[in-house]
């Protein structure tokens, strides 16, 4: 086990658990100017941080999180692990950093205290153990959240702290992230690492071009201002900042810190690696939760306190990202479709045009990749060879399919257990999707042999026009994304 104490020369660690107590984007096109001027007065600390790490079975990484954080050069001044229905070795692990620790840095001598909380059964879940932390820290300044897989880079909670302290509109921001690929084995799981990894570029560089303003200030590695979280529970007539009613508790709290006029930013500079999925079953059970949750917020009447508000500027996103995938969806089905029905009449001709939608968008995926900060050969494989990209979307459509089918079913379902589950290896709920197509596939493979030749030269005669309409406009959009300036940013 590793030694509280072995993470840095200047540190000092005593043992003993709470229950005993009770980089940067580029500059040169100005888009960082007056960030960069804050950042040279950063030598004394101007407020107050509580640390809060909601941690269910995370005994392979809470080692690694709290060591990053007792070696940032900004420490918090309190650090919460908050372990609940854990079944593993967390406790024991993440309790050999308890303690007060004196840490050393270039802003000079900090300290902080590590104190891990073993909440034990906890309904509520993360939201629960959020909670429960809050309780703890809600009299600083500032509430670090921070995933239990979450490794920071060294200067991530310093660029937070300054910006948050350089603007008083400011509620919450967000941590650029990213998936640290180097220790990630197998086949199937490097490549939806890889797809992660440019999915998450993809959002990070949306919302960088977005004024930087950041439509979700995820859990993983966030700072709030206590301030706005006070305000926002006032507003909406609650006692803690996050509720259970949402699927996705974190997007549901920024569009509340938003809807109390504060703002929800993206740093420029703070950057994290995160926990990715390495299986099917667990990316799926995660995606789906988050899709599905996402689908309570923009649709009105929803369960509990998700009343849905389809007009809120952080939802713009999320609706052109659902139209996008429509859109993805019914392309590639009527594609294959039309293409299937042509050749079985001999009617199928070529056209070199219709290899220029996956030109534009390899180039695109090419783009994006090279806007990552710590880009390598995978990824900029992951782009150029097409076919990985283009197998990363059909699940990714698959994805869509199950989240709108499980909310317009209106039946009830526990997202979080069943990621839990996944993630664990059990279920094959993931292959829902492909044997419903394929299913569909048979199906209209029978209707066309029944139909007579006038109607299937009727259904091509319609059917590739339509394809054709919305393919360009589809390629025209991708064109815009990829022509646009991205002003030195890096994600």
């Amino acid at each position: 086990m590793t030694d509280a104490r072995s993470f840095a020369p200047h540190t000092k660690a005593l043992a003993y658990t709470s229950d005993d107590v009770n980089g940067g984007a580029a500059s040169e096109h100005g888009f960082a100017d007056d960030f960069a001027a804050v950042l040279e007065n950063t030598s004394v600390h101007r407020s107050t941080i509580g640390c809060v790490i909601p941690a269910y079975n995370e005994e392979e990484s809470i080692a690694a999180v709290i060591e990053a954080l007792l070696g940032q050069t900004r420490v918090p001044d309190v650090i919460h692990v908050v372990v609940n229905n854990t079944s593993d070795n967390t406790v024991k692990i993440a309790s050999e950093y308890s303690g007060p620790h004196e840490v050393v840095t270039d802003l000079g001598e900090q300290f902080t205290e590590v104190f891990v909380h073993d909440i034990g059964k906890n309904p509520d879940k993360k939201v629960g153990a959020l909670n429960y932390g809050y309780s703890l820290v809600e009299g600083y300044d500032y509430l670090l959240g921070v995933d239990g897989d979450t490794i920071a880079d060294s200067k991530a909670v310093e660029y937070l702290e300054t910006e948050a302290v350089s603007d008083s509109r400011i509620g919450g921001i967000s941590a650029i992230y990213t998936i640290d690929d180097r220790p990630i084995k197998g086949v199937v799981a490097k490549f939806l690492t890889a797809g992660q990894r440019t999915q998450f570029a993809a959002f990070n560089l949306q919302n960088m071009l977005r004024g930087r303003n950041m439509a979700v200030l995820g859990g993983q590695f966030s700072i709030f201002s206590t301030n706005a979280l006070r305000d926002a529970m006032k507003q909406n007539h609650q006692v803690t900042p996050w509720v259970k009613d949402s699927e996705v508790e974190d997007s549901l709290l920024s569009l509340q810190i938003k809807s109390a006029g504060y703002l929800t930013k993206i740093s420029p500079y703070a950057r994290a690696d995160v926990g990715g999925m390495t299986t099917l079953s667990g990316y799926d059970a995660q995606q789906v939760k988050w899709t599905y949750g996402a689908i309570e917020l923009m649709w009105p009447g929803q369960r509990g306190d998700t009343k849905g508000q389809p007009f809120h500027p952080n939802l713009r996103l999320r609706w052109f990202e659902n139209f996008g995938m429509l859109t993805n969806l019914f392309v590639r089905v009527a594609f294959l479709t039309l293409l299937a029905g042509s050749l079985s009449i001999g009617a199928f001709v070529f056209s070199p045009l219709w290899l220029i939608p996956p030109v534009i968008a390899m180039l695109l995926n090419l783009r994006i990749a090279r806007t990552m900060k710590a880009v390598n050969r995978r990824d900029i494989l992951f782009a150029v060879l097409f076919f990985p990209a283009e197998i990363f979307m059909w699940i990714r459509i698959s994805h869509f399919v199950r989240s709108w089918t499980r909310f317009l079913s209106r039946k009830k379902v526990d997202n979080w257990a069943m990621q839990a589950k996944a993630e664990r290896g059990g279920g094959l709920g993931h292959w829902a999707p492909m044997v419903v197509l394929l299913a569909v596939a048979v199906a209209l493979a029978v209707i066309w042999v029944m139909v007579g030749p006038m109607v299937q030269s009727s259904i091509l005669w319609i059917g590739w026009p339509i394809v054709g309409v919305v393919t360009v406009l589809q390629t025209l959009l991708m064109f815009s994304k990829l022509v646009r300036r991205h002003h030195g940013f890096k994600v």
